[in-house]
């Protein structure tokens, strides 16, 4: 079976294991206090042009989130996202667990519109009974977005000025952000990531990391106490080295950037198989997720050798599937999915 389920199917880049077996007997301070640690952030605030910037590692998406939006909002707050968002409908209830909210707003594309946000704000508090809602405070939205769509610059600069007129913190989760920064259509820089949004995270795990994540902390609101909030959740890794080294590694030579860029690639080259067959895509992805619409006869014989995920079944048996490339595929993998695709 030929994997194309997610972007976490393999281990780790290879520069990643070498460096973690040269430094794996070298002594140091735990807790993300060592050398390695601090190394990384220095090279990840270089990177964002935010010399100011509280960087933190911790090990998986779903942690991260709920650490970073428990930390940030008070008892009565919750946090919005777009009714896809993985905060919504993929993390099991994490963020209701610490006791927030999630407040979906519809998005056909996994985007949030500033129109919503301000829409939102003012419906709560002219509402004569707001006191008894749950108050919103922060907007939480991907980039890439679960549709593997960008944000433009524009937009995300919109988005930000809807967050300060209505006195949200903005947080972007960047599970796959080194697909989004990598793509040929992104017109973002980390620069203005760190700029636009009170806090956010690079990911690691799908980005050519064993695991991990790096939180950016901008808003110095944000930033008291937030180690005892990793601490709390469960988040601060004894062996914190085994984190700074991985980062410190995919954020020199432009290595991080180079391996996305790889698995945009094979994507691309993915969609256009697709197209070639006359098949519709769901949305126009110009990242590492595909969503064609496939008739369900040929889907079941595709399932038969590649490993895909199930997004939507229609009433025309046909389903909106995702095919999913990571730094790790193989071109010659993509060159026989592409070949047996042709006798389908």
């Amino acid at each position: 079976m030929i994997e194309f389920v997610c972007d976490y199917a393999e281990g780790a880049h290879e520069r990643i294991l070498q460096k973690l077996v040269e430094t794996n007997y070298v002594q140091t301070p735990g807790y993300g206090e060592d050398k390695f640690c601090q190394e990384a952030r220095d090279l990840i605030r270089k990177h964002c042009k935010a010399p100011k910037a509280d960087v933190h590692f911790l090990e998986g998406g779903t942690q991260t989130n709920l650490t970073v939006i428990s930390s940030a909002l008070r008892p009565h707050q919750g946090v919005v996202a777009a009714e896809c968002g993985h905060i919504a409908v993929h993390e099991t209830g994490a963020i209701e667990a610490t006791g927030h909210k999630v407040l979906p707003v519809e998005s056909a594309d996994g985007k949030i519109k500033p129109e919503q946000i301000r829409q939102l704000y003012y419906s709560h508090i002219q509402d004569v009974n707001h006191e008894h809602l749950v108050q919103p405070k922060m907007v939480y939205i991907s980039n890439p977005t679960e549709y593997g769509l960008l944000y433009s610059l524009n937009e995300l600069q919109a988005v930000f000025d809807a967050c300060r007129e209505c006195g949200y913190y903005l947080y972007m989760d960047g599970a796959r952000m080194g697909y989004g920064l990598a793509s040929s259509v992104n017109s973002l820089a980390l620069a203005d990531i760190a700029r636009l949004c009170d806090v956010f995270y690079i990911g690691g795990t799908k980005c050519g990391a064993m695991f991990g994540e790096a939180v950016v902390i901008t808003n110095d609101v944000l930033k008291e106490d937030f180690r005892y909030m990793i601490k709390q959740k469960g988040g601060m890794l004894a062996k914190g080295r085994m984190l700074g080294i991985q980062f410190l590694e995919l954020f020199r030579d432009n290595l991080y950037f180079d391996i996305c860029a790889h698995g945009n690639r094979l994507s691309a080259r993915m969609k256009q198989g697709f197209l070639e067959k006359g098949w519709e895509l769901y949305v126009d992805s110009n990242t590492n997720q595909q969503f064609p619409i496939i008739p369900n006869d040929i889907l079941k014989k595709i399932g038969e050798k590649y490993s895909y995920c199930i997004f939507e079944k229609r009433e025309d048996n046909t389903t909106v599937a995702r095919f999913c490339t990571s730094w790790a595929t193989k071109e010659c993998q993509v060159d026989e999915f592409l070949e047996d695709l042709k006798q389908w």
